[in-house]
């Protein structure tokens, strides 16, 4: 099997770790790296053995596949270019900043048969993968609590944090939002540092999801209701609990609660997610978070942040 020919535009903070995992890569030759800052990209590509790049225009035909790892007012053109010039893409979540720009990068994608994956790195936490979608949800409540970091105040704590947990909502529900209520209030920047919005979906269930970037611990947790389990999950923590009824009764005609608690090792969802990219180059299969899911999860995050009042 030839190496694919691989590429990251964006060597800032999480671009230098994409660049990292392609070069660990055995089927994968990390051949360039982009930045307009020259030094950063120089730095990055003597690292790994690659060649430095401060236009991305000058490798478009010329890579198999890329990540864009730059601002996000910048994912739908530099993700167009690259679609357009035959190379699969890896975009980093948010896909896009409008939905009309999201269903162009998918509608070019499907017309020339090219893989697009959005980078919701929290689907590759193994407590994620380790869940069984066996039963849907009746309910659903989130907490994904921060302290305050300057990095990402450009944008809402919608769009910064609540989109991770919107996007592994909607996947598990897997219906249409019916309503949504939301309520934030800006404290140290000028969009919403913390938010909570109610997702009510046309078949039943409701997600009640909180997200703050201005709390004094680190907290991601998501905890569902279903008919007969109810399940926890901590995403920091890579633990997942299952309490379910069991064979044998607590009372009589009242069934015993059975436990059951997996604590994953340390793993790396970035390295998983950049495989099972790769993985679906290969075999042409559907990404565990493709455009669509991309797409579905922006619009839904849009509509809580146009509900806050903030710029969507």
């Amino acid at each position: 099997m030839n190496k694919l020919k691989c590429a990251v535009v964006g060597t800032g903070y999480l671009g230098k770790f994409h660049a990292e995992k392609y070069a660990s890569l055995p089927d994968c030759e990390l051949v360039a790296v982009v930045d307009t800052n020259e030094a950063a990209a120089q730095a990055i590509a003597e690292k790994f053995g690659a060649q430095a790049f401060t236009d991305y225009h000058d490798i478009l035909g010329k890579v198999d596949a890329v990540s864009i790892v730059v601002p996000t007012t910048l994912h739908h053109i530099v993700s167009r270019d690259f679609l357009n010039a035959g190379a699969h893409v890896l975009v980093e979540k948010p896909i896009t900043v409008t939905v009309a720009e999201a269903d162009e990068l998918i509608a070019i994608a499907k017309e020339k048969n090219l893989t697009l994956q959005v980078g919701h790195l929290e689907r590759f936490n193994p407590a994620v993968l380790g869940l069984d979608k066996e039963e849907k949800p009746l309910f659903i409540e989130s907490h994904r609590l921060s302290p305050f970091n300057p990095r990402a105040n450009d944008v809402s704590v919608v769009l910064d944090l609540m989109i991770h947990d919107i996007d592994i909502i909607l996947a598990l529900v897997d219906s249409e939002v019916e309503r949504i209520d939301a309520s934030g209030t800006p404290v140290l920047t000028q969009g919403t540092d913390i938010a909570n919005a109610r997702l009510t979906f046309k078949n039943g269930c409701v997600a009640n999801v909180t997200a703050s970037r201005i709390s004094l611990k680190m907290e991601r947790k998501m905890r569902m209701f279903r008919p007969s389990s109810y399940i926890s999950v901590d995403f920091q923590n890579r633990v997942l609990t299952k309490h379910h009824t069991g064979s044998k009764e607590m009372f009589p005609g009242i069934p015993e609660i059975e436990t059951e608690e997996s604590v994953f090792e340390s793993g790396d969802a970035l390295l998983e997610e950049i495989k099972h990219f790769v993985d679906c180059i290969h075999t042409g299969k559907n990404p565990l978070v493709s455009g669509e899911a991309g797409r579905r999860a922006l619009e839904t995050a849009i509509q809580i942040t146009r509900l806050l009042g903030d710029k969507a």
